[in-house]
């Protein structure tokens, strides 16, 4: 897949985007709010002749990406990347950002809070990073407004002769000045302020509610809009950051897709808490086990599930891991009646990845369980000396992780099962041998009928020619003969206008005609080409919601293809193309009739008359050949004659009757 037909299969979420180079050397990574319109930008500037842009273009021949849940996660995660691959086109950004943090001087006597963005081995507690950048800002003034730590720069490893105006105004503790507060009273406070920066929240937030209360209760209305700042602000610090933790844990985080017989893995890796690498692994087409039995799950002796799970057959070889390679390949594992069982993959995957691994990150988080992971665990824990942990988290910050890899699993999923096409030869080749045509299939005319309760019917011609649509050759059509809601009418008299007038013109047929509908519509489409003594043309129609193919001939076995089918896609495509087409063409058609009728000029009819007209005999052809006696069913009889007067071309005499009625 070359990289413009990669960028069509972007997902519009946030996330990062990382282009590379002809050798696979990552050249430049970027974050974005929406990853698809970001990237085709790049193309816009390129075109533009932006110097940077033109060069990273031009350089440029893969990328790659990870999605996110929102703009402050890509910014974290951009800087991460950056940091480990060091593209070269990135040292040329103006926005080199670095990321803040809250600093807890848990070194002095008196520890005091401030934003930084360095991270020092000092003894100090750090807490974040924070997105936006201001949060920390917020943050911090929240905790010298609630907590009342100093916010100055006063030295407190000795006391002052007296207190900075802070104190007076009730935003300080006043550590400064000896007696003032004692070094009990201030330790518990930076022990509440840890709690806060660590997320236990709760009680502050019902603490700042009820005085928010309080305050407008008594008129303080400006008060009340303080703290009422200050509590989203607490809600905001309630939405930690995933993508850069605190704990520096190291971890491998798995999350898959699968459907329709094929699956895609993708696999995070986590080193101090970041993560710095992605890799993906496809299977296609997985069989079924050639042995498989049912297996308790237990752990101590206790059950761990009570539905019974897969174990793979020791017996049995582990699937072969293939990494960004398109061939198929064969996991062994399913359930007793045929379905993937994730359970007894993910057994398989760990064990093949970590068992003959020299390094294993001490935390491994899958999206189920299985079976043995207890076993493996401890195995893990052996060999390397230090405690492994294989865990499938239910719920928490580490579920929401992997439910976070299991997105990006689905979007390569998209991207490499949904876009990998055959060629358009051997699509053509397929359809030839689906529908039984002598020929290959190099052009196909697909119709379409579109019209609102018989009003405006009109038609559709698109042309697919050569694997691709070829909208030079598209048509429009009125239907002209029909009156009222006759589908099949409509379709008869396009089909023959159309091939009649190839016929005349002496020109080619088409090797398919393609009709949207069922059978009626092809045995409509048939009769009309057999009035003009065209007897042996292929003829399709392709039925929605069944999405069943019926050829003429063979009616009696209609065509039924896999939903997977690149000849089916191609025929929806092009029914599709087809239907677009004639219902621009009906709303514009409906828009003109609105704007501007025929029936307005007749004098004495007015705009709801006109709207009762249309509603009854559906368009202005079938008004023009209603008789008088019909016409009386929606207007008087004097309209109904000034009506058929001015159609009949007595426009004078219709001005006259309405003179002598007045």
């Amino acid at each position: 897949m070359d990289l413009l037909e990669k960028i069509r299969t972007l997902p519009t979420q946030p996330g990062c985007y990382l282009y590379k180079n002809a050798e696979g050397e990552v050249i430049y990574v970027g974050k974005a709010k929406n990853l698809r319109a970001r990237v085709r930008s790049y193309f816009l500037e390129a075109s533009q002749a932006n110097a940077k842009t033109g060069s990273l273009m031009r350089e440029a021949v893969d990328l790659e990406y990870i999605t996110v849940d929102n703009e402050r996660e890509a910014l974290a995660l951009e800087n991460n990347l950056i940091k480990q691959r060091k593209p070269r086109f990135n040292i040329l950004l103006r926005d080199d950002k670095t990321y803040p943090y809250i600093k807890l001087t848990m070194g002095d006597r008196y520890p005091k809070v401030f934003v930084t963005r360095k991270l020092r081995k000092d003894g100090g507690q750090y807490f974040g990073p924070y997105f936006p950048g201001n949060l920390a800002y917020r943050l911090v003034d929240l905790i010298h407004r609630s907590f009342l730590i100093p916010s100055c720069k006063v030295d407190l490893s000795r006391y002052h002769p007296r207190a900075c105006l802070q104190y007076y105004i009730k935003r300080c503790l006043g550590p400064c000045v000896e007696g003032l507060t004692t070094p009990e009273v201030y330790k518990e406070t930076i022990r509440d302020v840890q709690l806060f920066l660590e997320g236990r929240t709760g009680e502050l937030e019902s603490l700042l509610t009820k005085r928010m209360a309080a305050a407008a209760q008594n008129e303080q209305f400006e008060l009340a809009a303080k703290l009422r700042d200050q509590v989203v602000t607490v809600h905001q610090m309630q939405d930690k950051q995933r993508i850069a933790t605190t704990d520096n844990e190291d971890a491998d985080v798995f999350g898959f897709h699968y459907e329709n017989d094929m699956l895609a893995v993708n696999l995070f890796h986590m080193r101090g808490g970041k993560i710095v690498d992605r890799r993906d692994f496809f299977w296609e087409e997985l069989p079924e086990s050639l042995s498989t039995r049912l297996n308790e799950g237990t752990e101590g002796g206790t059950a761990v599930e009570s539905v019974p799970r897969l174990e793979p057959d020791p017996s049995q070889p582990a699937p072969e891991v293939a990494e960004d390679v398109p061939v198929t390949q064969h996991s062994g594992l399913t359930e007793l009646n045929g379905a993937f069982s994730p359970a007894a993959f993910f057994s398989a995957l760990v064990k093949q990845l970590y068992l003959d691994q020299s390094y294993v990150p001490r935390s491994i988080l899958v999206p189920v369980d299985f079976p043995d992971r207890a076993l493996l665990a401890e195995l893990l824990t052996e060999r390397a000396g230090h405690r492994i942990e294989i865990a499938a988290p239910q719920r928490g910050e580490k579920r929401s992780l992997v439910d976070l890899v299991c997105q990006n699993a689905k979007q390569s999923y998209d991207q490499r099962f949904r876009v990998l096409q055959p060629s358009i030869k051997a699509i053509q080749e397929s359809l030839q041998e689906a529908l039984t045509l002598e020929e290959l299939p190099r052009r196909i005319e697909c119709f379409d009928i579109s019209h609102i309760q018989g009003a405006e019917t009109v038609a559709s011609m698109v042309v697919w020619e050569d694997g691709a649509m070829k909208k030079a050759d598209y048509r429009k059509f009125q239907v002209r003969t029909v009156t009222g809601v006759d589908d099949f009418a409509s379709m008869r008299e396009v089909i023959q206008r159309r091939y009649k007038r190839l016929q005349e013109d002496k020109k080619p047929f088409p090797s398919l005609i393609l009709i949207d509908g069922g059978l009626g519509q092809l045995h409509a489409a048939y009769a009309a080409l057999e009035e003009i003594g065209v007897t042996l043309q292929p003829l399709a129609s392709i039925a929605k919601r069944e999405e069943i193919i019926y050829v003429h001939g063979q009616e009696d076995d209609p065509v039924v293809l896999d939903r997977r089918s690149p000849v089916l896609h191609l025929m929806q495509k092009i029914r599709d193309e087809s239907h677009r087409f004639a219902v621009t063409y009906h709303r514009k058609r409906r828009e003109m009739r609105d704007r501007d009728s025929e029936l307005l000029a007749i004098p004495g009819v007015g705009p709801r008359t006109r709207q009762r007209l249309l509603e009854h005999f559906g368009s202005l052809r079938g008004i023009r050949q209603a008789p008088p006696d019909a016409l009386t069913a929606v207007v008087n009889a004097a309209t109904a004659e000034k009506i058929r007067r001015y159609f009949d071309g007595d426009v004078a005499k219709a001005n006259e009757t309405l003179t002598v009625l007045q």
